[in-house]
């Protein structure tokens, strides 16, 4: 079953094949004030990739290591999802890879920096990056790593657990695929080998169905 939840305001626009639309600068993101997370974070953190691209993913939000380079995916959970997309016969090069929100969410623990968890309010102030990313972009496929990534793709809370189980629709014509963020993998104890085949099965699923999409 396809389910078909997003915005309407990007299927009117993926209805419109005339416009010409650009993934967003880094200055851009540098400059957003829709919310307040822009007062603590040390840079935007853009999407990154070739544009168009078959193959988009979307996590939550950048890390420490992120917010301070200005790239997305490139601290400790960006090099599980690196070594996960290559056993899954994806290279990262040919991937769109961004977050639902774009500023480094942040409480200060001693000389650390912890991640917290960004608010339905923070989320849908960044809503419009990611659609004018989706509509620059043109993924077949959108892979939502997370809970907070996957209610920004589809504009609703879902259980993961439930959700990657089914192929879902986007009104950009993408089939969204739901699964868990890399950094699960890092926070987990025993269940970690666990969820790392997960997350695996769910990338070989979505190159898979790439594969069918793209003959």
């Amino acid at each position: 079953m396809v389910v078909r939840t997003a915005s309407s305001r990007i299927a009117r626009k993926a209805g419109n094949s005339t416009e010409r639309v650009a993934v967003p600068l880094p200055s851009q993101i540098d400059e957003c004030r829709r919310c307040s997370l822009w007062r603590h974070a040390t840079h935007g953190v853009p999407g990154e990739g070739p544009s168009p691209a078959e193959l988009m993913l979307v996590g939550e939000q950048p890390g420490d290591v992120e917010d301070r380079a200005g790239r997305p995916f490139i601290g400790p959970a960006g090099r599980v999802l690196d070594q996960l997309l290559v056993e899954a016969g994806l290279a990262r090069s040919a991937v769109y890879v961004t977050n639902a929100v774009k500023h480094f969410k942040w409480e200060p623990r001693g000389k650390r920096r912890l991640h917290r968890r960004p608010t339905m309010v923070e989320i849908d102030a960044c809503q419009p990056w990611l659609e004018q990313e989706i509509l620059a972009v043109k993924p077949r496929i959108l892979i939502a790593l997370g809970a907070t990534a996957a209610r920004a793709v589809l504009h609703r809370v879902v259980s993961i657990e439930s959700a990657r189980r089914h192929v879902l629709g986007h009104p950009s014509g993408a089939h969204v695929f739901v699964t868990y963020h890399p950094s699960a993998v890092l926070r987990a104890d025993e269940g970690a080998k666990r969820l790392r085949g997960w997350l695996l099965h769910d990338l070989k699923h979505a190159a898979e169905a790439l594969a069918g999409i793209s003959r």
